[in-house]
């Protein structure tokens, strides 16, 4: 589903009033569902090996596949034996089974094909039997990809990864706001906040900034890996918000003449890349999408798109290395 407007900060907390106040009962009982599940977890599976946990407290599109790449790889450059463990959202494959080159998005879910570029990845639907796997190949460090609600694994640090331009949102919990359970309750469970801007230079709200004193808070921001491609461009992105992707692309000089939103995790039809290629070739237009939407698309249509990926870059990166330093293998400190 694509979040309604209304989740949004920036529209204040005066918008949608009635919607709201009708939809809060079930984020009252979606609350409490939540609470309950991570409450009861009776067969949380101690891998005997570091666990991060790389996770939201909303429903998507904070930027938490980013820091799990980069965890990855930067823990797979060290020659740490680290994996990712993940669900696979939108692949039909339980698991756990590894991602190979061969997997498709069908298959594995976007996300976990995005990860499999910087090292090794499991999908599992269990993701405590996720855990038992990797832990019985041999790994070192396990990434647990949007952990934080989810009981299956004890935990040796859990970073919450928060979208500077809109923070927790209204506040309110899924469907009256875009939270899977409160702001307290999540930041309880915090060890490290990253606060992910849209640039550099962005100027965090000091209301978010009230919200996360007393937690650790490394600032990031996503940097494109290269320069947008020259002429028009027709932009197109199903992620958690996709306006961040066209903002960004505007942000960095793109001539972009039209932008079609999708849901997350949308599942692009043969009648969805005919109309955007004839929409397209309207405007004379190339047609531009994210990586996550690039590794869904079928491979003939994908000759015939460009992709924009972009990377995390950490203000203080030595902070993020300090916090993993103590859980590296002795051997690699």
């Amino acid at each position: 589903m694509r979040a309604p407007e209304f989740w949004n900060h920036k529209y204040g907390r005066e918008s949608a009033p009635m919607l709201r106040t009708l939809l809060s009962p079930l984020g009252w009982l979606y609350a409490r569902a939540t609470a309950k599940r991570l409450a009861d977890a009776d067969d949380i599976y101690d891998p005997h090996i570091p666990v991060i946990s790389v996770g939201n407290a909303s429903v998507g599109g904070t930027g938490k596949t980013p820091v799990s790449a980069y965890l990855l790889e930067s823990l797979t450059r060290m020659g740490v034996r680290a994996c990712v463990v993940t669900r696979g959202y939108g692949g039909r494959e339980k698991g756990p089974m590894i991602v190979t080159k061969k997997h498709t998005a069908a298959q594995m879910g976007d996300e976990p094909l995005l990860l499999a570029r910087h090292g090794r990845v499991w999908v599992a639907m269990d993701r405590g039997d996720g855990g038992r796997a990797a832990a019985a190949q041999g790994a070192q460090i396990i990434i647990l990809d949007d952990g934080h609600q989810n009981p299956s694994l004890v935990k040796t640090l859990s970073l919450l990864v928060v979208d500077a331009e809109i923070g927790f949102g209204n506040e309110y919990v899924f469907p009256a706001g875009p939270l899977r359970e409160p702001v307290k309750a999540a930041l309880e469970r915090t060890d490290a906040v990253i606060l992910m801007k849209p640039y550099s230079e962005y100027k965090v709200d000091e209301d978010l900034l009230t919200q996360l004193k007393g937690k650790m808070v490394i600032s990031a921001s996503l940097r494109p890996s290269m320069a947008v491609p020259a002429g028009k461009l027709y932009a197109f992105a199903g992620i958690g918000r996709p306006n961040k992707f066209f903002d960004a692309l505007l942000r960095a000089g793109a001539d972009l003449v039209e932008s079609m939103p999708y849901a997350n995790h949308y599942t692009y039809k043969e009648t969805d890349m005919k109309d955007l290629l004839e929409l397209s070739q309207e405007y004379g237009a190339k047609l531009i999408t994210t990586e996550k939407d690039y590794v869904r698309l079928p491979k003939a249509i994908q000759k015939l798109i460009h992709v924009w990926p972009v990377s995390v870059e950490f203000e203080d990166e030595l902070s993020m290395r300090r916090l993993l330093h103590p859980l590296l293998p002795v051997a690699k400190r």
